[in-house]
């Protein structure tokens, strides 16, 4: 019997409509384009980063390489600039390490707050009036 995924209500960290993260490349749990998240994402991929290099050999050495084509799993790879649905708690780990990357509120995932603070989110957001 195959298992139903339902996602959560598609909202962003100040109870908004979710707006998309990315089209190019694809991305989210879902590969929506939006940081939408269910019970069985356990990663949270819920915040929407603006990729930087200090970010991505961050991951890479993390263990999490981002930046290199995985044709097979269609996957072009991420450069500095493009916008991903990141894990919160890598968000968190890279912040930590002074490599976090910035974020676009609008775009995160109501439940990234779980895992990183609204305050911190803030210093980092490239989308606040």
């Amino acid at each position: 019997m195959e298992q139903v995924i339902e996602m959560d209500e598609s909202i962003n960290i100040f109870g908004e409509a979710l707006e998309d993260c990315s089209g190019d490349p694809v991305t989210g749990f879902f590969r929506d384009n939006k940081c939408n998240t269910c019970a069985q994402d356990v990663g949270s991929h819920t915040v929407c980063i603006e990729a930087s290099q200090s970010f991505l050999e961050f991951s890479r050495f993390k263990g999490n390489d981002l930046s290199t084509p995985v044709p097979e799993a269609d996957f072009k790879g991420i450069k500095a600039g493009d916008t991903w649905c990141l894990c919160a708690a890598r968000w968190l780990e890279a912040h930590q390490n002074d490599r976090a990357p910035r974020v676009y509120l609008r775009k995160t995932h109501i439940k990234a707050l779980e895992i990183v603070p609204i305050e911190l989110l803030k210093k980092y957001a490239l989308d606040l009036n």
